[in-house]
């Protein structure tokens, strides 16, 4: 019976990178891209395999895996394919299951595994033809598809692995620059630099939750001048509050309080821009001990709300301060100002909160904020004495987390374990227990979630 080939071999052959030095850019592309949305930024000048190892891998003469950075790489260019997968022959026999598959077809494979990369490719490549076939630069039909790509990618974004969908939106933004480095009919341009500032918006932001912060406020500048050039004060208070939220989880509260004025400047006609500035000025008045201030904030945050009539004028999604997220910044905002009363209140926003985010349909929940909102309340309850009742919010978000990581959550977990290590309880089981699995979780390898799911 004719031996069958490895699937690496099928892969590169259906790619077209059957030639060692077409594998071989591929590999340092893939390289770069993978350091530069998920680091770390060595990945870059991570050495391709050499010519006679590939040759090894085309031909299924694999005697151990490759090495941590090729396994990392690999799995980016070959989406949802195990590497133990990926090296092991096919076979024609019903006794060699797993593998028979691929030799008919890798998109049934991708399907198995990766099933939203392989349906959102055949999307683009549709819309790219649309695109082409209105025979201009940009037509109306290209504006609906981009606007209507943006706001999925907003929609998901809460509850999507921030690496993979960082690499979606940068195409998208590319080709949003593209279009405007094009010749397009006037009554389109201001609506592609809203599109294009949208989108540097949400890289801001995913940079941000990478913990990549220089490269988010490098992306939140050319988002604001987007705005600028729109003349879209949505965007660009939207933008002023980002910016705020990424110097204030930088630990420069001053910063970030000078940043939600200045958003302030910028009147939306409609949404939720503003009572996100001040529910951010809130927290870094808070970071300041300046109560008096903070307080004032969150009553502003309060009557905005109860005066606001209509939804925000921006694509929603990611970009909306719901009264969920609202509450739980009050809670930060108690957290920072301690003391019996402000440590109650802490507690009863936060726990509204969860209450709130975990009311939402399962695809639609915000899963960092959710998370963020129960290390409120797991720090409230801490405060007062309650380990137990902390510890289970703290499991929560771990269980999560494992899934879908971001930078701020990593640092509330980090600044939770701080406490029980001085906590009076330190030395009980339940504290050595909630410790253990703190420090166990920050030495996982994230995993990714599934588009929508949280359990």
């Amino acid at each position: 019976m004719e031996t069958e080939p490895p699937l690496f071999q099928i892969l590169v052959n259906q790619k077209g990178w059957q030639e060692y030095e077409v594998f071989k850019r591929r590999y340092q592309d893939a390289a770069r891209e993978l350091a530069e949305t998920e680091g770390p930024t060595s990945l870059a000048t991570a050495p391709p395999p050499e010519k006679r190892q590939f040759v090894r891998w085309v031909h299924g003469e694999v005697k151990t895996t490759p090495r941590t950075e090729a396994r990392r790489i690999l799995q980016f260019m070959f989406p949802g394919v195990p590497i133990g997968r990926l090296f092991a022959r096919a076979s024609a026999t019903n006794s060699s299951p797993g593998l028979r598959e691929a030799r008919e077809s890798v998109s049934e494979d991708q399907f198995d595994y990766g099933a939203e990369d392989v349906v959102m490719a055949a999307a683009n490549e549709s819309a790219r033809f649309a695109a082409r076939a209105e025979g201009s630069n940009v037509g109306p039909h290209t504006m609906e598809q981009l606007e209507a790509d943006i706001r999925r990618i907003v929609t998901n974004y809460p509850n999507r692995p921030v690496g993979p969908l960082f690499r979606e939106v940068r195409a998208l933004r590319n080709r949003a620059f593209e279009f405007l480095e094009g010749r397009q009919p006037p009554q389109y341009t201001r609506d592609l630099y809203v599109a294009a500032g949208v989108l540097c918006g949400v890289l801001a932001n995913a940079s941000f939750d990478l913990g990549r912060y220089e490269a988010a406020e490098t992306q939140a500048r050319t988002a604001f001048m987007c705005g600028e050039l729109a003349g879209h004060n949505g965007l660009r208070a939207w933008v002023r509050g980002l910016q705020a939220l990424i110097a204030y989880w930088d630990g420069r509260p001053h910063d970030a309080v000078r940043l939600a004025e200045a958003g302030g400047h910028f009147a939306p006609e409609r949404g939720t821009a503003h009572i996100r500035l001040a529910s951010i000025q809130a927290r870094a008045y808070g970071q300041l001990q300046q109560a008096t201030d903070a307080i004032a904030a969150l009553n502003r945050a309060n009557d905005m709300r109860d005066q606001m009539t209509a939804g925000d004028d921006l694509p929603g999604g990611m970009m909306a301060f719901p009264e969920a997220k609202q509450l739980f910044y009050a809670s930060s905002t108690h957290l920072w100002l301690g003391g019996n009363q402000h440590l109650s209140d802490a507690e009863a926003r936060a726990d509204e909160a969860v209450s709130m985010f975990e009311a939402a349909p399962l695809e639609q929940r915000r899963l960092g904020e959710m998370s963020l909102a129960r290390m409120d309340l797991s720090m409230a309850r801490l405060s007062r004495g309650d380990l137990d009742g902390a510890a289970l919010q703290v499991y929560e978000v771990l269980g999560v987390d494992a899934r879908r990581r971001t930078e701020s959550v990593r640092k509330r977990v980090q600044q939770f374990g701080r406490h029980v290590a001085l906590h009076p309880a330190r030395t009980t089981p339940a504290a050595r227990a909630i410790r253990e699995a703190i420090v166990a979780h920050q030495e996982q390898t994230p995993a990714e979630l599934p588009p929508g799911g949280s359990q």
